[in-house]
């Protein structure tokens, strides 16, 4: 039975696993990583009319800071009168920029915000990229510019980047610099621009692609390998935000949840059969052993009745006697003695259990037994744990969550019952459990924080959300009243109701989800 059910699992399982997904790829990573990017543009001013001399692309390696190719900026630092901006791909306008670091060797610069501007920043991937790997470009190129015929004046305003995808073809690189070979389409203007993995994580900076004479040819493109942009950033002090966990699409954990889901159930069948099939053995056997002891018990009193019957009989033998003799007084005892144990031996015959008792009996001894195996210690801690606080460490299951820009650390985290999370936090309780939506003003994201206790699973939800989806879900935060940490259930599914009206704002997936299982803390 343990091996069907196991096979049935198994099989669920395979199914689960062989259904059509999205693959890694996920278009809301790399709408979120765009929002990063940014347009590079050199303005020359002459007698106070502005003269657009270039433009390429960029991104933002930190909040105040931009990566972008040596030659898209090469006119800034050898002709007068010249100044750069960067223009990102939401908002009203563009940030003034002055260059931090310059590397023409490796074609790269870093362009320093003026104080006060900031960018949402881009993780970079610490990894190395693999052979035919899908990967994405955004920047913008100059033949869409012209094909929708923009001005100079819509050139210096937000717009959305565009996204291309392809495949890297390793094993070939520039002899100048280290590159990734790749076929993600771009055209002049997106120089400077990210070369992003299906999470959206910066894998290299688009600087060229392969020119011929030849419609026909097939065309390539190159962009600068991680290996010399963390090499420049290091030189010029700059720590970028990295990340080096696979990437693995929502869709892929939801399937391998389902999956470990079915394996769940099925060995959950399989364990509450052999429980079926241990008690139907131990019902068995207390039937057996209430069986013997009742036979035992009737041929015991059997025995007793027919000892007793002939101790009767020689009593009476000896009172028969005692009357032939004229023996008046010995012939009371012993006639006396004859009838007290033959009103025994009836009594003990009659006395003697039934056989319609051993049912009751068989009940008797499994009730015995689960009263024993209910009465130990544990039983009692286990039902008083959940009144106290519980001082947990949180550690990340990397099998299945999704880390796209998150650091990686043990989260220290206590829980109270109704709700109260280290003491200060009060979650909500709705039909999905305990949750806290988290919307902090200075970042563009949204964050959805799960906890099961039952489980001691925590689950963090990060949502990279536009401008304008940000400028709604702050609106509708401001609209909610979170309840004193400790509060009643009454208090806690008001809150986890009116968590609601947020959540129905985001994505329909996160872009990062990051599962962690707790323990006590030592």
């Amino acid at each position: 039975m343990h091996r069907l059910y196991r096979l049935i699992a198994a099989f669920v399982a395979l199914m689960i696993a062989a259904l059509p997904g999205v693959g890694t790829a996920d278009p809301a990573d790399i709408a979120a990583a765009s929002r990063g990017v940014v347009r590079v543009v050199l303005i020359r001013y002459d007698g106070g009319a502005a003269q657009l001399v270039s433009h390429g692309t960029g991104f933002a390696i930190a909040p105040d800071l931009v990566v972008t190719n040596a030659h898209v900026v090469e006119d800034l630092r050898s002709s007068d009168g010249i100044v750069a901006g960067v223009v990102p791909s939401e908002g009203r306008g563009g940030f003034a920029v002055t260059i931090a670091a310059y590397s023409p060797q490796r074609d790269l610069a870093l362009l320093k915000l003026k104080q006060g501007a900031s960018l949402a920043a881009l993780t970079v991937f610490s990894g190395a990229p693999a052979d035919s790997q899908e990967v994405y470009a955004a920047g913008y190129p100059g033949n869409v510019d012209m094909a929708e015929g923009l001005s100079m004046g819509d050139l210096v305003s937000p717009q959305a980047a565009v996204k291309t995808r392809g495949y890297i073809s390793a094993g070939r690189s520039s002899k100048a610099f280290d590159t990734i070979l790749h076929t993600a389409p771009i055209g002049a203007g997106n120089s400077g621009g990210p070369l992003l993995d299906a999470c959206g994580r910066v894998i290299g900076v688009n600087s060229f692609g392969t020119v011929s004479d030849n419609s026909t040819d097939s065309a390539f493109y190159f962009a600068i390998s991680m290996r010399e942009l963390a090499a420049f950033l290091q030189e010029a002090g700059v720590s970028p935000h990295a990340s080096g966990t696979p990437c693995t699409s929502i869709a892929d954990l939801d399937r391998a949840d389902a999956a470990r889901g079915a394996e769940d159930q099925a060995r959950l069948a399989a364990e509450a059969e052999a429980r079926k099939a241990a008690q139907a053995d131990f019902a068995a056997k207390a039937q057996h052993d209430a069986e013997l002891q009742i036979l035992s018990e009737r041929d015991n009193g059997l025995a007793i009745a027919a000892v007793l019957l002939l101790m009767a009989f020689a009593a009476g033998a000896g009172a028969f006697a005692f009357m032939q003799r004229g023996k008046q007084r010995e012939l009371k005892i012993a006639g006396g003695a004859a009838g007290l144990l033959l009103t025994a031996a009836i009594g003990t015959w009659l006395l003697r259990p039934p056989l319609s008792l051993i049912d009751e009996r068989a009940k008797d001894i499994i009730a015995e037994a689960k009263a024993e195996t209910q009465a130990g210690p544990t039983a009692d801690a286990s039902a008083e744990a959940p009144e106290t606080p519980q001082k947990l460490v949180c550690v990340l299951d990397p099998q299945r969550s999704r880390v796209t820009v998150s650091d990686v650390t043990d989260v220290p985290l206590t829980w109270a019952p109704g709700g109260c999370v280290n003491g200060k936090t009060q979650y909500g309780l709705a039909g999905d459990g305990w949750s806290r939506v988290l919307v902090p003003q200075g970042e563009a994201t949204v964050s959805v924080t799960r906890f099961d206790p039952e489980r001691r699973e925590y689950t963090v939800e990060r949502y990279l959300m536009g401008l304008d989806a940000m400028t709604a879900v702050r609106e509708a935060r401001t609209k909610l009243k979170s309840p004193a940490c400790g509060g009643n259930e009454a208090a806690a599914r008001a809150l986890g109701e009116a968590q609601g009206s947020i959540r129905a704002l985001l994505p329909p997936e996160p872009n990062e989800r990051l599962r962690y299982n707790c323990h006590p803390a030592p």
